[in-house]
């Protein structure tokens, strides 16, 4: 029936003294000035409701007998009707007392199918389409979830695709639904261009953004599917890039994306202005709120005059003031930051401005888009909670936060009005990603221990519930094993501190002459002290067991004098097993820009241990080590770093045994073997008292690779030292002295989909003959 006839019947109706209602195609047409003005019916006539049933068709209208109805309920009735899905028609009439309501029902979906899909699996399309088994057949809903069908398979990069359907009556009133797909070939991205960019190269820039051109590993990492939401990511990117660079005028002009129907290519444009660079002027911080004192609050400024402009410097330095007048009891201050830029010189001046703001409190914490992390999760990374007042600082720290934990994608925190005027609404968007990753390791000594691996499988989102837990096992072709498996809580008992255990096996041999077996467990608990400062306390204990190799076959001879174990190791053997009881305590700084690829930084630890609370050791260690980043050129993506560490162990009862002493080698100093320097007693390592170890390293993108593939070449220089010995009779051992190893080398670091793979071959240049020697080594990383 045509909508005009309809219209036409209603207001013909309208004389009657009984009144209709029809609707088709979702449209309801409401007739009856009776009706309209109020009406009771004493009782519900369903007609044409064979599979849904009556009772179904009476829970969906508004109308109730007894009870006045007008023109509203009855629209509001077919309107509910309607979006069951399970009517393609429904009519309300009045006749005398009675509400007659006639239907004509939609065909049931018996079974709904894939065909065609190779690429996206059926349980991925089920969760994709609507339209359910036992469900409606709706044309409308069937037509939209062939849109997200294609939106689905446009997101791994297959625009191209065609989607069909196919309906197969089975039985009266139900039908199967097919939808039949053509994937079609993937859709690449072949060119990723900038215009305008003059300070830095393509290349350069191609590493900020996700989006990537295609190359013979897109198939793993899908980063060069083209997503409109993910251009505008990059472009922001390349903003924070810009703008911490000393580009406070650099804007992106346009992106410009064209497709090449016949190459189902994309071509990218970015056109940017990076306009001049800044450094900064002068600098101040002024106070209108009574008892804050500007000159006070300048100390923890991290914007310096003369420094290059960073809108990151000035951020950080708005959340330290407004932490700091927060905490003396004014939370509602506000920190504006105002900028006097000046041109002939190019400088801006910076005056942080310390006021009283609006009394906004918040009203609650609105979460969205995160389908496997926990709300509380999310949350407790906020220093605010509802009814806390509301501070913009707070705000940008937590979303800092919610960003280094590696959980999303994306974060973005909006506010939206409260309830009342003094209220806000916080709303926190998050992408999640996948947080689970497959690590593997590997070196190989020549003459030496040969080929050895280890693999590892870390989720630091455990169910959502961002639980960090680590299980890894290693061997070698000597039949060396190691066991280990790591549980963290971030948040224990409700407060910001991180506790967990670790539990370890390891089973080792040295040349065949003895065997080594060390079981333990480790309790531990961080707490921050800054954002880039936090403190760690463990207890660790041990129980080591050393074994003649051999000498418990399967006749149980014992071992004798002849064997070719040396005398410190021949007491290992005798007492074995050997027992430790460690505390320690930790104190790290972190201020490194990305896990993966630090280009800004400073990473540096300090701790020292106590054994002595039981078992076999007594001894007071400390150790440190420190590593520093800088890009030296940002024009040719030039990243330098220096790194050096230290450490002494001193006995507090008696000798040291061999296994309270340090052991380093190829870790700190590449080029040798682990455990492959320092004293030695008839070739087995003793370990030392004291070390030393220092590095340098610069990395850069390899010229003849291109940027997208992240492989990068280094070249580096290390250089240290292991020496003292206070295991006892020091007869026949070496290198108890303070010489110095050094190596040098060149390496290939490979940022690949499987996460940092690197390969490094060095030459020790200053060694010692008794020395061992491991020239390549490679790791790496692997994510899903």
């Amino acid at each position: 029936m045509k909508a005009g006839s309809r219209f036409l019947n209603a207001v013909s109706a309208i004389a009657l003294s009984a009144g209709v209602v029809s609707s088709g195609a979702g449209m309801a047409v409401l007739a009856s000035a009776a009706v309209a003005e109020a009406a009771v019916i004493q009782r519900i006539e369903v007609r044409g409701a064979q599979r849904v049933g009556v009772d179904a068709v009476r829970s969906n209208i508004t109308i109730r007998p007894g009870q006045s109805f007008s023109n509203v309920d009855i629209d509001e009735s077919v309107k509910r009707l309607y979006a069951t899905g399970f009517f393609s028609d429904v009519r309300i009439s009045v006749s005398g007392g009675t509400l007659v309501v006639n239907v004509s029902e939609n065909q049931l979906v018996n079974q709904v199918v894939f065909n065609g899909n190779r690429k996206l699996k059926d349980d991925k399309l089920r969760g994709v389409v609507q339209t359910q088994p036992m469900g409606p057949y709706s044309e409308s809903l069937i037509s939209a979830d062939i849109e997200r069908i294609k939106e689905a398979y446009a997101g791994i990069g297959r625009s191209d695709v065609e989607v069909t359907t196919q309906v197969v009556p089975v039985a009266e009133g139900r039908v199967n639904l097919a939808f039949v797909i053509n994937e079609g070939d993937r859709t690449k991205i072949n060119k990723i261009n900038f215009v305008g960019n003059n300070a830095y190269g393509d290349g350069r820039l191609s590493a900020l953004i996700q989006t990537k051109r295609s190359n013979m590993l897109s198939f793993l990492t899908r980063k060069d599917v083209y997503n409109e939401d993910k251009l505008r990511a990059d472009e922001e990117a390349l903003r924070q890039f810009y703008y911490n660079h000393g580009y406070a005028d650099f804007r992106v002009i346009s992106s410009d994306v064209t497709l090449d129907e016949t190459g189902n290519e994309y071509a990218i444009t970015i056109t940017v202005d990076e306009g001049e660079r800044y450094k900064f002027g002068n600098i101040a911080v002024e106070s209108t709120v009574e008892g804050i004192d500007g000159a006070e609050l300048e100390r923890l400024v991290e914007t310096r005059a003369g420094n290059t402009y960073s809108a990151r410097d000035v951020q950080k330095s708005m959340e330290a003031i407004s932490q700091r007048v927060s905490a003396a009891g004014y939370p509602f201050a506000r920190v504006v930051p105002r900028g006097d830029r000046n041109f002939e010189n190019n400088t801006i001046g910076v005056t942080y401005l310390v006021d009283q703001g609006e009394r906004a409190y918040v009203e609650r914490i609105e979460i969205r888009g995160n389908t496997r992390t926990r709300d509380y999760v999310i949350r407790r990374e906020f220093d605010i909670s509802e009814g806390d007042a509301f501070n913009q600082e707070t705000i940008s720290r937590a979303k800092r936060r919610l960003e280094a934990l590696g959980y999303f994608t994306s974060v973005n925190i909006s506010t939206a009005p409260g309830s009342a005027s003094d209220r806000v609404v916080v709303v926190v968007d998050v992408v999640d990603q996948p947080t689970g990753s497959f690590s593997i390791g590997a070196g190989y000594s020549v003459g030496g221990d040969g080929f050895v691996l280890e693999a590892s499988v870390e989720e630091k989102n455990f169910l959502g519930r961002g639980q960090f837990i680590r299980v890894a096992v290693g061997g070698g072709l000597d039949d060396a094993r190691t066991y280990n498996f790591s549980f963290t809580e971030p948040y224990f008992l409700g407060y910001r501190l991180a506790a967990g255990f670790d539990v370890f096996r390891s089973e080792t041999s040295s040349n065949s002459d003895y065997n080594y077996e060390e079981t333990g467990a480790t309790l531990r608990v961080t707490a921050p002290i800054t954002e880039e400062l936090a403190t760690t306390v463990r207890y660790t204990y041990k129980e080591l067991k050393y074994t003649e190799d051999g000498a418990y076959g399967a006749d149980d001879t014992p071992y004798t004098a002849d064997d070719n174990v040396s005398a410190p190791y021949m007491d290992l053997i005798e007492n074995s097993p050997w027992k430790q009881s460690i505390v320690g305590h930790s104190i790290v700084y972190n201020s490194l820009d990305d896990r993966m690829m630090a280009r800004e930084g400073i990473y540096a630890s300090f701790t020292h241990e106590y054994a002595g609370l039981g078992g076999d050791s007594e001894y007071y260690k400390a150790y440190a080590k420190f590593r520093y980043y800088h890009t030296l050129s940002d024009e040719f993506d030039l990243i330098g770093s220096l790194s050096a560490s230290a450490g002494h162990v001193v006995s507090t009862g008696g000798d040291l045994n061999v296994f309270d002493q340090f052991q380093i080698g190829g870790k700190e100093l590449r080029g040798f073997e682990s455990s492959g320097i320092g004293p030695r007693l008839e070739g087995d390592a003793l370990g030392g008292t004291t070390y030393f170890t220092a590095s340098a390293e610069a990395n850069f993108p390899l010229p003849l690779f291109p940027q997208d593939l992240n492989i990068r070449g280094t070249v580096f220089a290390d250089a240290g030292t292991l020496y003292g010995n206070d295991v006892g009779n020091s007869a026949g051992v070496v290198g108890t002295d303070m010489s110095l190893r050094a190596s040098v080398g060149a390496g290939i670091l490979w940022l690949s989909p499987f996460g940092p793979l690197r390969f490094d071959y060095a030459v020790p240049v200053a060694k010692e003959d008794f020395d061992k020697v491991q020239n390549f080594r490679f790791s790496m990383a692997n994510a899903f």
